[in-house]
């Protein structure tokens, strides 16, 4: 495809949209982008920082990341100003960004305080504000403190005084400026995926009572961080709270499967959800009955899923102020056969549910064979989770699309985004769903996890091999900028066009560089291949 024939394609689509839908976002929409602390900050064992699990897990386990890590990642902790601007280019209304627990708290007990470490957010955070860009931020995305996980980590149920004590910390220190704030980022994943698998942070394999374990923890302790927010923060500073969930959008290979699908969401989604956005709280029904029948059968005494108590369920039910949803991906249920593998839920499929999980067929890719695209999947999940839970606000708190290499003209993405944008305008002002803000993920370049560097999310592209991770604006960033500049999808397309005669001057210049720099070592060639002729006669 031609350099013509994309921005055409790019164009084509925005007229196609505004003639379809009124494509203008309301004005209390906000538009951001989101990291976490280990996928960008490196610098990990910097300024008395403690370690935290996926330090210790990629350091002992050197082959799981494709011999990658996050110790330096995008080296966020001596670039952050670099952070800062990317999201001032694009006039962000929000950055979303993770605390690392050990960062502050380098024992992860409240005991020992890190001055550095809670020096450098409080400059984060006053950066942003002088920018005009909202903090919004995340007390845990995945990087649990060592000495925690030595004494359980979230199968512990002390866990939940743990995690209350970090978040009060945390609250004293910046609530007077953060207004917006995740507990806990993505419980399902790492609780369900982590233990089933083994293959993540901590490295454990235990998905009989783990992952179960875990759930009613983060349940718990996202509980107690908001609970203590609400009665000793929010009086003063004001704030709202919430955590960040990632729901899949399971769709039911054949409409007989139907009651199957509605099972798998629940156990994917609801599991992290019910017990707080429901009207009654504790664990769905379904599952709740499910789990039972199962443990007995399996010869266990009671439910492999521990129950709340009724204290419990009145504790954690209604502790959110709306609703944070990631959302990345659509996949399709059905029964396993005889010779099926369920594996790891929620990637392939559920022993419990005795069924498999497989891609949609005809799906396009990014550089992640787990992320088909699928952006109505989108506003599918949002209409399940107001037909679920009534009409709470609901915020996107991730949101993006993988590329591999370092194209710089990333029209997957920018179509990506167009598409999954055109399903949040559709949630609002079709299916009558309150979305409130969208981030995207993410705004650089960043650790992926168990893909390392091979899965690249960023809006900005990071160059990993140089000293000072330089940031360089993908065509995407443009894209976006226009969407948050002019409030719409279908944005003047002069905006657009300057940002790609950008984008080519840019590239021109990067070529004039590398020709210069080619002539300068051929010249140097040419001289010394003279003087060894020369000595030769």
């Amino acid at each position: 495809m031609t350099m013509l024939s994309r921005v055409a394609v790019v164009l084509c689509a925005t007229l196609h949209i505004s003639r379809a839908i009124d494509t203008s976002f309301p004005p209390f929409f906000k538009f951001g982008a989101a990291t976490s602390a280990y996928q960008v900050e490196g610098a990990w064992n910097t300024d008395g920082k403690g370690e935290n699990v996926w330090d210790l897990y990629l350091h002992t386990h050197p082959g799981k990341a494709h011999n990658a890590t996050g110790d330096v990642a995008a080296d966020s902790y001596h670039q952050w100003r670099e952070d800062v601007k990317a999201a001032a280019d694009m006039k962000l209304h929000f950055y979303r960004f993770s605390i690392n627990w050990a960062r502050v708290l380098p024992t992860g007990f409240s005991n020992e305080l890190n001055d550095a470490g809670v020096k450098y957010y409080s400059e984060l955070i006053d950066a942003l504000l002088a920018a005009g860009i909202e903090p919004m931020v995340t007390l845990y995305h995945w990087d649990l403190p060592v000495n925690i996980q030595n004494l359980g980590g979230w199968t512990n149920p002390l866990i939940v005084d743990w995690f209350g004590e970090y978040a009060r910390i945390i609250y004293s220190l910046y609530a007077s400026r953060v207004k917006i704030w995740l507990t806990i980022n993505e419980p399902n994943v790492f609780c369900d995926i982590f233990y089933i698998s083994g293959e993540s942070a901590p490295g454990i394999k235990e998905p009989v009572l783990a992952p179960y374990l875990c759930n009613k923890h983060t349940m718990l302790a996202h509980a107690r961080a908001y609970r203590i927010f609400d009665q000793e923060f929010r009086p003063r500073y004001t704030g709202k709270v919430s955590l960040a969930n990632n729901v899949l959008n399971i769709e039911p290979a054949s409409p007989k499967y139907e009651k199957l699908a509605e099972l798998g969401r629940e156990h994917q989604t609801g599991r992290y959800s019910h017990p707080i956005f429901s009207k009654h709280g504790g664990w769905p029904p379904s599952i709740e009955k499910l789990m039972l029948e199962l443990s007995l059968k399996q010869g266990h005494k009671e439910s492999r899923l521990p129950p709340f108590t009724k204290e419990e369920i009145e504790y954690v039910r209604g502790t959110a102020d709306f609703y944070g949803l990631n959302y990345y991906t659509t996949y399709i249920i059905r029964p396993a056969k005889l010779d099926d593998k369920p594996g790891v839920w929620f990637l392939t499929g559920s022993p419990e549910l005795g069924a498999v999980l497989e891609n949609p067929s005809n799906a396009q890719y990014g550089a992640s064979p787990t992320l088909p695209v699928a952006p109505k999947g989108l506003r599918r999940v949002m209409a399940w989770l107001r037909r679920q839970y009534g009409d709470i606000d609901i915020f996107i708190t991730e949101n993006g699309f993988t590329s591999s290499g370092h194209e710089l003209e990333d029209y997957h993405r920018v179509d990506f985004y167009k598409k999954h944008l055109k399903e949040v305008l559709l949630s609002m002002k079709v299916d009558n769903v309150s979305v409130t803000g969208y981030a995207a993920w993410s705004l650089v370049d960043d650790f992926e996890w168990l893909s390392g560097y091979t899965a690249l999310f960023g809006l900005y592209e990071i160059d990993f091999d140089h000293p000072n991770r330089t940031r360089t604006p993908r065509l995407s960033s443009y894209y976006y900028a226009c969407v948050i500049e002019h409030r719409t999808l279908a944005f003047p397309d002069s905006c657009y066009q300057k940002h790609i005669s950008r984008l080519r001057k840019r590239k021109a210049r990067s070529r004039g560089q590398i020709s210069a720099k080619f002539s300068i070592v051929l010249n140097a060639v040419l001289v010394l291949l003279s003087i060894s002729i020369c000595q030769l006669l």
